[in-house]
Formats: C-alpha cells, sequence, structure tokens
C-alpha cells in the first residue's frame, strides 16, 4: 500500500484514496464532501458513462426517438440533438442503458442484448479504473489539486480478481491510491435490499454469476426468457449479488489495501474526521497483522 501507517498517511502532502463497496454505503456522499473542501472527484460511473459508454447511451435514445415519425424526420435533417446529461449525482442514463433482462413488453431486454450491454459495462469499468492514475497526475499537474478521491462503482469487486497477486487492474491502482473498503453491516444489508425492493435497479454481475442466475430463475419461475418480469429478476437476484460480493470486497480490503465501517464513514462530516478515520484503521490494520 502507498500508505502502510497512520503516520504515512498524516503526514502524505498528497493523499490519494480510492472507496470501494456497495452502491448505497456512503462512497458518494464521502467524495462530494471531500470535493466540497478542496479534494479532486474523480467518478468512476461517470467516465464509464461518458469516456467509454457515452456513444452507447446516445444512441440508445436515438434509436428510440427514431420510432416516432416527428422525431425522426428532426434527427435525419440534423435539427434536433439528442445526448445524455449524466452527472456525478445523476447516473440514470448509464443505469437505463444497462437495463434489465425479460419482458420486452415491461421494459426488459432479451438476455442476448443484455448480455451484450454487460460486458460493454465491464470492459468500460476496467479501462476507467485505469485511467485513475492520469487523472491524478491532471488533478495536480492541470488544476493544481493536492488531494485526489476516486468514488468507484459497486461493481468493482466483479471486474477484478482480488486473490490474484498480479491482478493487473488492483495492481495499478494500489500503486497511486489507497483502497478503502467500506464495510457494511447486516442491517446495512438489509436496508439495501429493502431500498431496492422499493426500487429495483439495473446493475452489473460477473459473467457466470449472471448466467447461474438466469436459468437458476428460470427453472424456479417456470417462466420462458421473453415472459421474464424484468423488476421481479432484479430484485430475486439482488441479495444473492450482495452475498457474492461480499467476500470478494473482503478479499480487496485485505490483499490490497484497508477497511473503514458504513457507520463510521456516515459520521465523517470534514477532511479531518476522513483523515482520522483513515489513519485509526491504518493502525488497526497494523496491529491486526503483528
Amino acid at each position: 500500500m502507498i500508505y502502510e501507517t497512520a503516520a504515512e498517511w498524516m503526514s502524505a502532502p498528497q493523499k490519494s484514496v480510492l472507496l470501494f463497496g456497495m452502491s448505497g454505503l456512503g462512497k458518494t456522499r464521502t467524495s462530494s464532501l471531500l470535493r466540497e473542501k478542496g479534494w479532486f472527484h474523480y467518478s468512476v460511473d461517470y467516465r464509464i458513462g461518458t469516456r467509454y459508454m457515452g456513444e452507447a447511451i446516445a444512441d440508445n435514445f436515438k434509436r428510440e426517438a427514431m420510432k416516432v415519425p416527428l422525431l425522426r424526420d428532426l434527427l435525419l435533417s440534423d435539427s434536433v440533438c439528442i445526448s445524455s446529461n449524466i452527472t456525478f449525482d445523476n447516473l440514470s442514463p448509464l443505469s437505463t442503458y444497462l437495463g434489465k433482462p425479460g419482458d420486452p413488453a415491461k421494459g426488459g431486454l432479451p438476455i442476448e442484448e443484455y448480455r451484450h450491454r454487460q460486458a460493454q459495462h465491464r470492459e468500460a469499468e476496467i479501462a476507467a479504473l485505469l485511467d485513475t492514475p492520469r487523472f491524478i497526475d491532471r488533478a495536480r499537474e492541470l488544476y493544481g489539486y493536492k488531494n485526489f478521491v476516486c468514488d468507484t462503482s459497486g461493481s468493482i469487486c466483479e471486474v477484478v480478481n482480488p486473490d490474484y497477486p498480479v491482478d493487473p487492474v488492483l495492481s495499478v491502482l494500489s500503486r497511486h491510491v489507497l483502497l478503502v473498503w467500506i464495510e457494511g453491516s447486516e442491517d446495512h444489508t438489509a436496508e439495501l435490499v429493502r431500498r431496492f425492493d422499493r426500487a429495483p435497479k439495473p446493475m452489473y454481475y460477473r459473467p457466470e454469476f449472471l448466467l447461474d442466475a438466469w436459468n437458476t430463475y428460470l427453472a424456479e419461475s417456470g417462466r420462458m426468457p421473453g415472459a421474464v418480469d424484468p423488476d421481479a429478476f432484479v430484485r430475486w437476484t439482488y441479495a444473492r449479488a450482495l452475498a457474492h460480493r461480499q467476500p470478494r470486497y473482503a478479499s480487496m480490503a485485505a490483499n490490497w489495501g484497508m477497511k473503514v465501517s458504513a457507520d463510521d464513514m456516515a459520521r465523517v462530516h470534514t477532511p479531518e474526521d476522513f483523515n482520522a478515520l483513515i489513519a485509526d484503521g491504518l493502525t488497526r490494520r497494523a496491529e491486526a497483522a503483528a
């Protein structure tokens, strides 16, 4: 790790950190708080939705617009422009493009198209993560920022192998940022499941996990692929995805970084709070290894 001790972290004139964990546990809240206090905030999801999948997202909007005669004529004559207005706080264009598999009448995608978009997201997420060192340099050399926070997608653990000592993505990241897992409790997990049940959202899955989940759901529900309720499938899959990701996050923290609790991160209100929390986590990690 680039900071092995609390003293190294606290004395570093330029701090670089990467936050990872399930969506909803404070990565973006903390990153936004730090941004407001002079840190450079690099959002992996924003980078995915603009640099790497922006064209596919806009083309999807245009594809739908072309079904409307008035909009079709305007698009063909270059009279209107359709684009994505994705922001750090509103990633809906990316989520909408990723979609959910199932019945087209309920907004679902054919499973083949869904898997294609999942593969696009995987490639985009890896590329966006590997852009981190360049954005650290840009933040410091171009804009004069000293401190840098990388706000990752909840699916980071799905595109790396945390148990592989020379994982190509984690090897690069660990040389430039301190990887910090925001670990949720069982109560947090239960709340995330309740929240997701109220408003199910698209998410990325490892290909083998998705294939197994899809086949199991079809067998248990007795549905044909084109008759699957998209929301029902992603609700059914979500808790399984959380359980699948938890040990992967834990391995990332154990092998490549450190962890803090979501409750402790929720009590962070200033950069000083954040620095103290990271220092404490480094101390606890060192004590556990002694």
